[in-house]
C-alpha cells in the first residue's frame, strides 16, 4: 500500500484528526459481499479486486478503532473513548468471524495460488492460523479478555501512594528511584512496592481470570494448552516452546554469567557492600545521565539527528513531527508505558510515551522511532498494510536498532554525560536479557499448570529470579521477596507471550552493532533492507535476508555478541 501521491500533504494534525465511529453493521455487510464476490469471481482479477476491497475496508475499520485505542490510552478516564473501545471490543470478534469466512474461501479457491504469488506465502499462513483462532465459541471470552486487559490498565494507571508527602503514580516515582541518593531511591522503591502490594489483591483477581479465559478458548479451540495457542496469536509459526528453551539455555550459559560481572562492577562503583534491587537502577555515584532539555528541545534535536542519520530517516522524522504524531508528557489518568502503533488510512505511524526526565525519555525518541520508521518505511514498499509489520522478534530490532544506530548524536541530549551513557546503554541493554527471559518461562510456567493459586504463581517467579537474576536481592521487602515483582510487567496481562521477542531482537540489534562499528554505509543498507521487507517473510527468512543470525540455533548467542562482551570486557 505505497503512498498515494498528495495524501500525506493533506493530512491533518493528529489532535484535529476527526473520530468517526465505524457503523460495524454496515461492515460486517461489506464482509459478507465480499465473501460473495470470492466466490463468484470469474478471473483473478475480479478476484483481487474483492479482497482489496476487503483491505480498504480493514484500514478504515483499523484507522478508527487505533485512533479510539489511542485517544482512550492519553487519558484512561475519558468516559466517550472507553465507551468507543468497549464498542469495538464487542464488535470486534464478530467481524473476524467474517475474516475468517474470507480466509476460507480464498484457501479453497482456485486463485489461491494467484494470491500466493502475488501477496507472498505469508499472507496465505496468516489466513490459515487465523481460520484455528478464530470461532463463534469464543466470541464472548474474547470480549471478557479484553475487558479484563483493560481494567488491569485502569488499575495501574489510577494507582498512586504516599512517597514523602505527596501522592505519585509508578511514574511519578521514577525519577526518585534513580536518585543518587540510596535512602532515597530505597524509600521510593519501597513505596512502588507499597503501590503494587495495595493493588495485589485485585491483580491477582484479573490474572487469574485472564489465565482462566484463555486457557478456556484454548480448549475450545481444540488446542491442548493456551501455549501453542498463544504463539499462533503471535504468528510464531517457524518454532515452538521446545526451540525457545534452546535459546533461554543460551541466556542462562553466556548472557547471566556476563550480568554477574556488569553487576559486581556496578557495586564496587557505587561503594555498596551489598548491591540491594533500589541500586540497580543507578549506574555509577554520580547517578544516570539525564537529559539536558526539556520535551520541545528533545524533539528539535532529534529531527536534526535523524536528518544527519539518513535522508530516509530525516523524511520520516519531517512528518512525525509536522502532523504531530507523539503524545509524549505524562499526565493524570494516562495509561502507563510507552508503544508505537500506525493510522493506516494516513499511512502515519504514532508514538504515545510517558516522559518522566530520566534518559527513558530519550529512549523513547530512538527506540519508539526506530518502529515508526520501519512501520513508515515498508508502507511505500509493501502491498496491505497486514505486509507492513513483522513479528515481534524482527519488529523489535528496527527499534533496538534505532537505539545503536543514534549513539553518535547522544552529545544532543546528555552533554558531556554522553559517553557515560552510551556505555551505560549497551550494558543496560545485555542487562535486561534475563529479566525478558524470566518473564517468559514465567509464563510457560503459568500454562502449564493453569489452575495454579496467585501464591503459587508468585513462588514460581521466585525461583526463576534464583536462575536468571541471581544477583536480585530485596533488602528483606516481603512483597517482593515473595514474587510479586510480575505483577507490574503489564506485557503478562495485555500480550500473551510478548516479551522475549525483545530479548531475540535485542541479538540481532547487537549484530548490527557489530557491523555499524565495521562499515556504517553497509550496515544501514542491511538495516533498510530488513526495514522495507515489513512483515512479508517469515522470521527465519526475514533474518536470513538481512545477514542476521537465528537465535535459536546453539551457540549462535555467543557468536553474535562476540563484538559486544569484548566492548563491555565481560
Amino acid at each position: 500500500m505505497g503512498k498515494k501521491k498528495g495524501e500525506a500533504e493533506t493530512m491533518e494534525k493528529f489532535s484535529e484528526l476527526q473520530y468517526v465511529r465505524p457503523d460495524m453493521e454496515k461492515v460486517l455487510g461489506d464482509m459478507r459481499a465480499v465473501t460473495e464476490a470470492l466466490k463468484n469471481a470469474a478471473d483473478f482479477g475480479e478476484f483481487k479486486a474483492a479482497y482489496m476491497d476487503y483491505v480498504n475496508t480493514d484500514i478504515q475499520v483499523s484507522t478508527a478503532r487505533q485512533l479510539a485505542h489511542i485517544r482512550n490510552t492519553i487519558n484512561m478516564m475519558d468516559e466517550f473513548y472507553e465507551a468507543e473501545m468497549g464498542y469495538f471490543h464487542a464488535w470486534m470478534p464478530k467481524y473476524e468471524i467474517l475474516v475468517k469466512e474470507m480466509g476460507t474461501v480464498i484457501l479453497n479457491s482456485p486463485f489461491k495460488k494467484d494470491m500466493e504469488e502475488e501477496f507472498g506465502s505469508i499472507l496465505i499462513q496468516n489466513m490459515e492460523v487465523g481460520q484455528l483462532l478464530s470461532s463463534e465459541a469464543v466470541v464472548d471470552d474474547m470480549v471478557k479478555e479484553a475487558e479484563l486487559a483493560n481494567l488491569y490498565s485502569k488499575t495501574v494507571a489510577g494507582a498512586s501512594v504516599e512517597f514523602r508527602g505527596e501522592m505519585c503514580s509508578t511514574y511519578g516515582l521514577l525519577k526518585h528511584m534513580q536518585s543518587t541518593d540510596r535512602q532515597e531511591r530505597k524509600e521510593a522503591f519501597e513505596a512502588w512496592a507499597r503501590l503494587f502490594e495495595g493493588i495485589s489483591p485485585k491483580i491477582d483477581e484479573i490474572y487469574d481470570g485472564l489465565v482462566q479465559l484463555r486457557a478456556g478458548m484454548a480448549q475450545k479451540l481444540g488446542f491442548e494448552s493456551f501455549i501453542p495457542m498463544g504463539y499462533y496469536k503471535r504468528r510464531r509459526y517457524d518454532y515452538n516452546a521446545e526451540d525457545l528453551k534452546v535459546f533461554r539455555r543460551q541466556v542462562q550459559e553466556v548472557i547471566v554469567p556476563a550480568c554477574v560481572k556488569l553487576y559486581e562492577r556496578q557495586r564496587k562503583a557505587l561503594g555498596v557492600d551489598t548491591l540491594h534491587y533500589y541500586d540497580e537502577s543507578i549506574s555509577s555515584p554520580q547517578g544516570n545521565p539525564v537529559p539536558v532539555g526539556d520535551r520541545d528541545y528533545m524533539v528539535k534535536k532529534a529531527q536534526e539527528m535523524y536528518r544527519e542519520l539518513s535522508p530516509e530517516s530525516g523524511e520520516f522524522f519531517d512528518f512525525m513531527v509536522e502532523h504531530e504524531l507523539f503524545d509524549l508528557e505524562t499526565k493524570k489518568g494516562k495509561r502507563v508505558g510507552g508503544y508505537c502503533t500506525s493510522l493506516p488510512l494516513y499511512h502515519a505511524p504514532f508514538i504515545f510515551s510517558n516522559f518522566n526526565g530520566t534518559q527513558a525519555d530519550v529512549n523513547v525518541l530512538t527506540h519508539e522511532a526506530g518502529h515508526a520508521f520501519a512501520g513508515f518505511t515498508a508502507d511505500k514498499f509493501q502491498k496491505t498494510p497486514e505486509l507492513c509489520h513483522s513479528t515481534s522478534e524482527i519488529n523489535e530490532i528496527h527499534s533496538m536498532g534505532m537505539e545503536l544506530w543514534t549513539y553518535p548524536w547522544m552529545e544532543s541530549f546528555f552533554g558531556d554525560k554522553a559517553e557515560q551513557y552510551r556505555k551505560e546503554h549497551l550494558a543496560d541493554a545485555l542487562m535486561k536479557i534475563p529479566y525478558m527471559v524470566c518473564v517468559d518461562e514465567f509464563q510457560h510456567r503459568v500454562f502449564e499448570k493453569p489452575e495454579m493459586t496467585a501464591m503459587e504463581r508468585r513462588a514460581v517467579w521466585s525461583e526463576l529470579e534464583k536462575v536468571y537474576m541471581p544477583w536480585r536481592d530485596y533488602d528483606g521487602n516481603a512483597f517482593l521477596t515473595g514474587g510479586g515483582f510480575w505483577m507490574q510487567k503489564q506485557h503478562i496481562f495485555l500480550y500473551p507471550f510478548y516479551y522475549v521477542d525483545y530479548a531475540m531482537a535485542q541479538i540481532g540489534a547487537f549484530e548490527f552493532y557489530t557491523k555499524m562499528k565495521a562499515d556504517r554505509k553497509a550496515a544501514w543498507a542491511d538495516y533498510y533492507k530488513l526495514c522495507q521487507a515489513g512483515g512479508s517473510m517469515g522470521y527465519f527468512k526475514l533474518l536470513e535476508y538481512s545477514g542476521l543470525h537465528n537465535v535459536l540455533k546453539e551457540g549462535s548467542v555467543k557468536e553474535a555478541l562476540k563484538a559486544v562482551l569484548e566492548e563491555l570486557e565481560v
